[in-house]
């Protein structure tokens, strides 16, 4: 026998509308790519400092060298998948017109993949040496 003690109402039932289930994901792939910017990020900033003042073939030799290609590589996606995140959490949270949330959350993903694109294509292409 089923129980009728469920705290949905009776149209919320029909259509079967409920929550989205991506919620906790959402939550923890932020808090990851955050926790992993931050290393990333100074890794980043020692990688640059340690290249101020010197030529354009040291820079280049040293995005040549695998470790700091990766590492790199590693901060661009990983800045851009929390820049996505962030951005759609605002999105969701400030624009109120249904129409408009779902292109501005489009135009939020495909911003964050050219970028993140752009970025890899830069370091694939000068760690390569092409």
């Amino acid at each position: 026998m089923l129980s009728n003690s469920s705290m949905r109402t009776p149209l919320a039932r029909v259509r079967g509308l409920g929550s989205a289930k991506s919620g906790t994901g959402h939550f923890w792939l932020q808090r990851v790519t955050a926790v992993a910017n931050v290393f990333l990020a100074l890794a980043f900033l020692v990688i640059v400092v340690s290249l101020v003042g010197k030529p354009h073939p040291a820079a280049v030799a040293t995005l040549a060298n695998p470790c700091v290609a990766i590492l790199m590589l590693l901060f661009v996606i990983s800045g851009a998948v929390h820049m996505r995140l962030g951005m759609q959490v605002i999105i969701e949270d400030y624009v109120h017109s249904e129409g408009l949330k779902i292109v501005a959350v489009m135009a939020n993903t495909f911003f964050a993949i050219a970028v993140g694109a752009a970025c890899a294509f830069a370091l694939l292409k000068l760690s390569f040496g092409a």
